[in-house]
């Protein structure tokens, strides 16, 4: 596909993407609406382990740690100041540094990769633990009390920027989540354009070869860590937004088996894949449990099973290896067509 088409392919679809958000509150209703919302908030967190997963080769089976962490900030920080401008700006740099300090000690401790995410998984459970020991009333950070496993109810939500007053109304959490989604999916494709994402992609497949040009693997999935876990932190902001609420239950493993299985199903290597993954595993839960007709562990563990069966790929992957078929790919052109009719002319007549 020619450089040119693709980038208008793109910025039509970048737009056709900002008309979607803008109009899907005046066109669908509040219930419908909300529940975009949540999924928009758990596609973020979906796209924080895309990246990392699929362009750093680096599989975090705890990625709920920085959710929780980021929700939790945000949630103590918005109780205090009763502003969500620096308590969203704490829920992205809280896991932030809690993945720097983490991550530090595993990349640079070179362990590896069936160790990092035991060791994941093993502070997810850890933190999970720590925030529903926290029942009693002198568990309290400043003005917040943390509620150990009834958790944290009543928490502000989102307001106009320095302006505490002005609460946003259902239809501007929309906006600013499906903008957050968009910002994102931008940052990133952005991110892997650059050099710097080259070199994320080449260190996860050759990290010999990378440190033989003179990049230091380590730092490379560090930096990929951070920020892998200050979009899961955001995401953990816009998820207590939508809710109002958090708990012990956003560490849950549960949680942290179903973002593998949104990228499973959406294709895993893409970014678009996961977001499409997760709003179609979510929307899927969200209809069995209103349904109350079957076990959705078990409809979850069906979906996988029968995806890396027969889509291994994914849902992205595999539309476009169909679309690649169906649009023929254009014939090169030969020297001669390439030529002048007058220099063809004389190549054929020196050729004789």
């Amino acid at each position: 596909m020619p450089f040119r088409f693709r980038l208008a392919a793109q910025a039509v679809a970048v737009v056709l993407a900002i008309v979607a958000i803008a109009v899907i509150p005046s066109t669908i209703e509040l219930f419908a609406m909300m529940q975009l919302t949540l999924f928009a908030s758990m596609a973020v967190l979906a796209l924080s382990l895309a990246f990392i997963w699929g362009f750093g080769g680096i599989l975090s089976f705890g990625q709920t740690a920085f959710f929780g962490l980021g929700g939790y900030a945000y949630a103590i920080a918005a109780i205090n100041f009763q502003d969500s401008t620096p308590s969203i700006l704490l829920a992205i740099v809280v896991p932030a540094a809690f993945a720097a300090i983490l991550g530090y000690f595993i990349f640079f401790g070179r362990i590896s990769d069936v160790y990092l995410g035991v060791i994941t998984l093993t502070v997810t459970l850890i933190l999970f633990n720590c925030v529903n020991s926290t029942s009693g009333d002198e568990y309290r950070i400043g003005k917040a009390l943390l509620g150990g496993f009834n958790g944290m109810p009543a928490v502000p939500t989102f307001n106009v920027p320095f302006y505490p007053d002005q609460v946003l109304s259902p239809e501007q959490s929309w906006w600013v989540t499906g903008g957050a989604l968009l910002g994102t999916f931008l940052l990133l494709r952005l991110v892997l354009s650059l050099p710097a994402g080259r070199i994320v992609v080449a260190v996860r497949e050759n990290e010999v070869r990378a440190s033989l040009l003179g990049y230091d693997p380590r730092k490379v999935k560090l930096l990929t860590f951070i920020l892998s876990g200050a979009i899961a932190g955001l995401a953990g902001a816009l998820y207590v937004n939508w809710g109002a609420f958090v708990g012990p239950t956003i560490f849950s493993l549960s949680l942290s088996a179903e973002i593998i299985i949104w990228i499973t199903v959406g294709g895993l290597g893409t970014l678009l894949g996961p977001i499409v993954g997760c709003v179609l595993i979510e929307y899927i839960v969200a209809y069995i449990g209103s349904q109350q007709a079957m076990n959705s562990n078990l409809v979850l563990g069906a979906v996988l099973i029968v995806f890396v069966l027969l889509l291994p790929k994914g849902l992205v992957p595999t539309a476009r290896d169909l679309l690649m078929r169906l649009v023929p790919a254009p014939k090169p052109k030969l020297a001669d067509e390439q030529l002048p009719p007058s220099a063809a002319a004389s190549h054929m007549a020196g050729a004789e």
